[in-house]
């Protein structure tokens, strides 16, 4: 008699899965017979299986038993041992009980101590195991009636999932165990190692099923929901998220089967988090590999991914319609992470897990693996060519980035850590192609070489003076020319599109190889431009001059403003080996230094050049002041030509380096006049004294502009005319005092000898 066929709402949806699958066209009823064959093979072998499992079961009980015999004897036999112990010492002299009692104390007892905690061992490891063997057994039965309820045509959902449910509890009662084996045993491994063998088989066969069921409920959810079409006018959605999102619009024992299969996941994943972390304890191994993504919420993006890059496919020339339908797709969800998913998440003990950030990661991980496999590889073939659209393509995945972080700060989770942003930033494609990255920096390097070079070209770029500061306050005070500028709002533009980059290392990467180079670019430019005014004049010229204080001018600007963006924490994290820049910085100050010295050394030379018959008129300094001049006229000259070229200096170099300049000169003009007057073997009279004074006053008075005290400056021409303007009596004992004498009267730049020789120029 033919049974009749059961109702299709009796049949489970594991097996009205299982029966689409295996019997999808009418040609496939012909193998019917040999499909109930195999089912029928199969629970006999299962069968087979649960019946020696009972078995085993019986096998270790009965061996139990008879170890529990063997350690009762034991008891027995020390009972009987200290039983004796007591009429033995009381026999015999005194002598001979003090000689028993000490061997007792001395050998037996340590002995019987030590036998006592051997047996006792012996005891909690027989129990360990025995308890282990129920639970694992327990599990394998549990496991085994899941597997045959899901397979059997009258077994409702509910009956298969409190079976699995069944099985996890007794998984994570057994990981109790041994986690608790695993500290304070570590030398029972062998047991340790047995039980995670049998509970690995298990597992290998209920996370399967657990996946396989949920992925049923997922069609039966009708997930993932059709995708809307977008197009260039129309890239916002037309419905509510809420009305489209099957996972708002479930109902009652289909919800109750969703969020059970959902919570079963998670409970197996929570699982497998405690007994990695359990298994790497003591292996000096890194605990944050065992974070995964969420298995159910992996489930629920994959569908979505599949049916995405169907679209995908045909946007291959609009790129832009790419990031906005994920866009769309995380946006439009994400809220039901939080507000239906996140409390199962939570239920199930899965610390660290947010069902908001595990979509949005999810997403962004299924966006950039698609990048890597399909639209890169296009670029990559005609890289020559497609520069222009790789640097469109990376402007759109730092626009996505951005509004991707703001979806996750919505939820106010803090995202600080690289492995954190990693995950939610679909530039996370160059973690693992760094050659992909250099590529990138190379193309952004050329991009802006290509913009700059117009304004290498444009003059009136080396004329102006900076307006507005660059990212830096005082700026006016640089006298910056607008090249300089140019120049950082490049590599500025450069280090904001790096900011996206997920990982402090490849942001470093990308700056020294993007960044870096602008600089030593601006600093080659600088360079030739100084060389090319030395070698016209030999910065003679005051158009020389000139454009020499503009390069130390951008210099010095260029230089203070990478200082100060050093000191920012974005760079600061790139710092444990030195700053980012550091050798940019250090490489513009040297050429400011080298640069500054060489304008106060041509200022010095010229002021040599004009003062030759000033220090060469020995004869001056014996003879009477003319009516009406004060100051020497042949140091006139020269001081006339100091103070125009101070004076232009004064009006086209920086403050900072102005500083420098003039007190360079000021100490080279200190020790060139103080050698060929006061060393030059010359004789002062009383008027030749006067004359001497008044011009350097005069020479005081061109540096009195800088400075309050000049003659500070200039410290042995103001020591050696003290001395002879010195009375007789302050001279006396001036050779015999010394050094002390010296120190007494003020003398600190000229050395005894200078004093000795200035002393005896006097008439």
């Amino acid at each position: 008699m033919i049974e009749p066929l059961p109702l299709v709402s009796s049949l489970s949806p594991a097996v009205l899965s299982f029966l689409d699958t295996q019997l999808h066209t009418t040609d496939d009823l012909q193998e019917a017979s040999r499909l109930v064959s195999e089912l029928q093979n199969d629970c006999h072998v299962l069968d087979q299986s649960l019946t020696d499992l009972n078995q085993n079961l019986g096998t270790y009980l009965l061996a139990y038993s008879t170890h529990s015999d063997q350690v009762d004897l034991l008891f027995k036999d020390i009972n009987t041992k200290l039983n004796s112990f007591q009429p033995s010492i009381s026999d015999g002299e005194k002598g001979e009980k003090r000689e028993k009692s000490e061997t007792f104390l001395g050998k037996e007892l340590p002995a019987l101590a030590r036998e006592v905690a051997r047996v006792e061992a012996v005891r909690v490891y027989a129990e360990t195991a025995l308890k282990l063997d129920t639970l694992v057994g327990d599990i394998e039965d549990a496991v085994s009636s899941s597997v045959n309820k899901n397979l059997r045509k009258q077994t409702s959902p509910h009956n298969s999932e409190e079976a699995r449910f069944i099985a996890i509890n007794a998984l994570k009662l057994a990981e109790d165990v041994l986690t608790k084996v695993s500290r304070t045993r570590p030398q029972w491994s062998h047991l340790v190692s047995a039980v995670d063998h049998r509970v690995d088989r298990a597992l290998a066969i209920l996370r399967p099923q657990a996946i396989a069921d949920y992925r049923s409920l997922l069609t039966s959810l009708h997930w993932p929901p059709p995708l809307s079409t977008l197009n260039p006018s129309n890239l916002e959605p037309k419905k509510s998220p809420e009305s489209t999102n099957p996972l708002f619009t479930m109902k009652g024992d289909l919800k109750t089967q969703y969020c059970d299969s959902f919570l079963a996941l998670c409970k197996l994943q929570e699982l497998q988090t405690q007994r990695k972390i359990r298994q790497l304890q003591g292996h000096n191994g890194n605990l944050e590999i065992t974070h995964q993504p969420l298995w159910a919420i992996e489930e629920l993006v994959n569908p979505i991914s599949i049916a995405s890059q169907r679209h995908f496919s045909k946007w291959g020339d609009k790129p832009e319609l790419i990031f906005a339908l994920v866009h769309k797709i995380t946006r439009d969800y994400v809220d039901s992470m939080d507000e239906l998913l996140q409390p199962l998440v939570d239920k199930a003990n899965l610390s660290g897990y947010s069902c908001r950030e595990e979509w949005i990661s999810a997403m962004v991980t299924s966006l950039s693996t698609y990048m890597a496999k399909e639209i890169f590889p296009i670029y990559m073939e005609n890289i020559t060519e497609n520069r222009i659209s790789w640097l469109h393509f990376i402007d759109l995945m730092i626009s996505f980035d951005k509004k991707i972080k703001a979806l996750v700060a919505q939820s106010g989770i803090m995202l600080e850590e690289d492995v954190n942003m990693q995950n939610i930033s679909s530039l996370s494609v160059f973690c693992d192609r760094p050659d992909w990255l250099d590529l990138w920096a190379e193309i952004e390097f050329s991009d802006a070489i290509e913009k700059l070079t117009p304004v290498l070209e444009d003059e009136k770029k080396w004329s102006t003076e900076v307006e507005e500061s660059v990212n830096i306050l005082g700026s006016e005070g640089y006298k910056s020319p607008a090249i300089s500028s140019a120049f950082l709002r490049r590599l500025s533009s450069i280090i904001e599109r790096c900011r996206s980059l997920p990982a402090v290392t490849m942001r470093a990467r990308f700056i020294r190889l993007a960044g870096a180079p602008i600089v030593h670019r601006l600093l080659e430019f600088l360079f030739l431009k100084c060389q090319e005014a030395e070698g016209l004049t030999a910065l003679t010229d005051d158009d020389a001059l000139i454009k020499v204080t503009k390069c130390i001018n951008g210099s010095r600007y260029f230089e203070s403003v990478l200082k100060e963006w050093c000191e920012e924490v974005f760079f600061l994290e790139m710092g444990s080996n030195g700053g980012v820049f550091d050798d940019e910085i250090c490489k513009l100050e040297e050429f400011r230094i080298e640069w500054v010295e060489k304008l106060s050394k041509v200022v010095f030379r010229g002021f040599d050049a004009c003062s030759r018959e000033y220090i060469k008129n020995k004869k001056q300094w014996m003879e009477k002041s003319e009516e009406g001049w004060g100051v020497s006229k042949s140091f006139i000259v020269a001081l006339d030509y100091l103070q125009g070229k101070m004076s232009i200096l004064e009006m086209n170099l920086n403050k900072m380096d102005f500083v420098g300049v003039w007190r360079q000169v000021a100490s080279g003009i200190d020790l060139f006049v103080f050698n060929g007057v006061f060393m030059g073997y010359v004789k002062f009279s009383d008027g030749g004294v006067e004359r001497l004074g008044n011009d350097l006053m005069v020479l005081y008075g061109v540096f009195k502009n800088w400075c309050l005290r000049p003659e500070g400056f200039f410290g042995k021409l103001s020591e050696g005319l003290k001395v002879l303007k010195m009375e007789d009596r302050l001279l006396h004992g001036s050779f015999e005092g010394g050094e002390r004498w010296m120190k007494l009267n003020g003398i600190r730049h000229l050395t005894l000898t200078e004093v000795e020789r200035v002393v005896k120029s006097r008439i």
